[in-house]
């Protein structure tokens, strides 16, 4: 006899916040060209099968920044210094600063799969490589149609596999392949801010007609557990050497600070706050999931590491996987019936990792299958609870067509099959039922979905020492915020300042796993940050912010010029 089991699929949507607020200016593309790719290849999948049910994790401030681009469509006030590049008005006139932008930006893209099948494309490159060891000299032979068209099919090869079948308009240009004019620019520049402007209230749509559960992130994506507690590392990772500061000061209220300002974008945006929470990259610890309860979240979910690091602590058997991994746990102390659920890193990083090898077909053949053997492995009377969670952003470039084949494949699949139920993490608080084979957990060891410890974002010189730098920013902004310097519009602006200070991703960077021109560029700009932070503050900034973070971060010198996703 079959067995019945629920699969819950969390895409997790995040970019960091890439403006510069000193000026305005976004540093980076990544927000609008994911949005143009990803955000709304996700939507139509979801919309193609409305049987299939999932959760869609959506970082506040990445919404602040898709709404921001939306705003520069309707105004025509740009902000990105590309898209100001991809309309204007005279290729031919570009300054050697834009022109060395656009030679920079326009090769970022999986090579295999953005741009060599495309034959235009392709030869844009092979001309730019052929050029480019002569330096400036070689490169002043590509003329400003070069530059058109390079913008242009950059932007091309960033449009969604359901953007190009969806909109003639993407098909003719690729077809024209060659010699773009403004105005074929401007068609496509219209295209890109009329998809951007509707990220938002399709993925509204889909909430509202109980297809997905919206749920969010602490709003600028902080490392939760750290910003309470830097000896949390210590849970997994005992002999880790940790920052000259004790702690971060005040942590715990910025991380509810941060959970407070999520619920208040999530209700504007989607009418209502989340009923759970995504911490960034899964931290949890007690102490976080005691302040997402105490901020009335009902589920938060972590990483497979983290569970199997908590039965160890607790001193608790580890039976094989499936008898722990597949349902849903309360903390026996703490947390107020907060229900946490662990990601299975098998499956997920199928998707993520392995299957853009696949046939499409293969591909969701073999994860259906993997499913229906957790099910048949389950004891009598047990539905196991299996969570896939991943971005829904990074992975697909390394996918033919943007994963649209193994995707549609594996919604189809699983609209027809009679034993697999998708679901969402809702479902599960609302059901009474599901409680009875609930985990009780008598503690959680403090860790992340990478590894099950904090190691990227801690223990090593580099990122102790921007966690040192951070820490002093902090107590110059509790000083002035407790005296009378600042007005109200000034504490706020460096309110926002600090908070994107905060962010996680700060720290993933600082790492010699991650190309140095890359490290370079992000220590720059996090210094940047903190420097601007003092700005507003009214103060001096301190003279270690001139020298960088990273001893191996020297060199580059155009801010942004070498700044690159983890997936590029």
């Amino acid at each position: 006899m079959n067995k019945s089991i629920d699969l819950v699929f969390l895409w997790h949507m995040h970019q960091p916040d890439y403006r510069d607020y000193s000026c305005g200016d976004f540093v980076l593309p990544w927000v609008y060209l994911h949005a143009i790719k990803d955000y709304t290849d996700m939507a139509y999948h979801l919309e193609r099968h409305p049987k299939v049910r999932a959760v869609v994790n959506f970082v506040p401030i990445l919404l602040d920044q898709i709404e921001d681009y939306a705003d520069q469509f309707a105004t025509g006030r740009l902000r990105d210094p590309l898209l100001r590049l991809l309309v204007h008005k005279d290729t031919d006139r570009l300054t050697d600063a834009e022109r060395r932008l656009v030679l920079d930006s326009c090769f970022r893209s999986s090579h295999t799969k953005m741009i060599s099948p495309y034959p235009a494309y392709k030869r844009l490159w092979d001309l730019f490589q052929m050029l480019e060891p002569e330096g400036e000299a070689g490169l002043s032979y590509l003329s400003g149609q070069y530059m058109s068209d390079l913008l242009t099919w950059y932007h091309l090869a960033w449009c969604g596999e359901s953007v190009r079948r969806e909109h003639e308009l993407v098909a003719t240009l690729m077809t024209k392949a060659v010699n773009f004019t403004l105005e074929d620019r401007k068609a496509l520049f219209d295209l890109i801010g009329m998809l951007i402007s509707d990220i938002i209230p399709r993925y509204r749509k889909l909430s509202d007609a109980g297809q997905i559960e919206i749920s969010a992130t602490p709003h600028y994506h902080p490392l939760a557990p750290l910003l309470i507690d830097f000896e949390s590392a210590k849970d997994a990772m005992p002999d880790a050497p940790l920052p000259k500061a004790p702690h971060y000061p005040k942590g715990r209220l910025r991380v509810s600070r941060h959970i407070r300002l999520a619920k208040e974008s999530h209700s504007a945006r989607f009418g209502a706050e989340p009923s759970g929470m995504w911490p960034a990259e899964g931290s949890i610890s007690v102490e976080t999931l005691e302040v997402l309860a105490e901020e009335g979240c009902r589920w938060a979910a972590s990483g497979e590491g983290v569970l199997v690091n908590s039965l160890h602590r607790a001193n608790l058997p580890v039976p094989e996987r499936g008898k722990y991994l597949y349902r849903p746990y309360l903390l026996e102390k703490g947390a107020d019936s907060l229900m946490c659920f662990f990601r299975d890193d098998h499956l997920s990083d199928l998707i993520g990792f392995e299957y853009s090898r696949w046939h499409g077909k293969d591909a969701a053949t073999h994860f259906v299958d993997q499913l229906d053997s957790i099910a048949q492995n389950a004891d009598e009377g047990e539905r196991p609870v299996v969570s896939v969670i991943l971005d829904g952003e990074n992975a697909w470039e390394y996918y033919p067509y943007n994963g649209f084949y193994f995707l549609d494949e594996l919604y189809g699949r699983l609209e027809a099959h009679l034993d697999i139920h998708t679901r969402t993490y809702s479902d599960f608080t609302n059901l009474q039922q599901v409680r009875a084979s609930l985990g009780n957990l008598p503690t959680i060891s403090a860790g992340s979905w990478v590894y099950g410890n904090f190691s990227t974002w801690i223990g090593s010189e580099d990122k102790n020492r921007a966690w040192d730098l951070l820490c002093a920013a902090k107590h110059s902004f509790d000083m002035v915020m407790s005296s009378s310097r600042l007005s109200k519009d000034e504490q706020e602006a460096a309110e926002r300042q600090l908070c994107s200070c905060e962010s996680s991703d700060w720290f993933w960077w600082f790492g010699d796993y991650n190309p140095a021109n890359s490290v370079a560029s992000f220590d720059r700009l996090y210094r940047h940050n903190l420097t601007e932070l003092y700005r507003l503050l009214k103060l001096v900034p301190p003279i270690g912010l001139s020298e960088p973070v990273s001893r191996g971060s020297q060199g580059e010198t155009e801010a942004g010029g070498a700044m690159r996703r983890a997936t590029e």
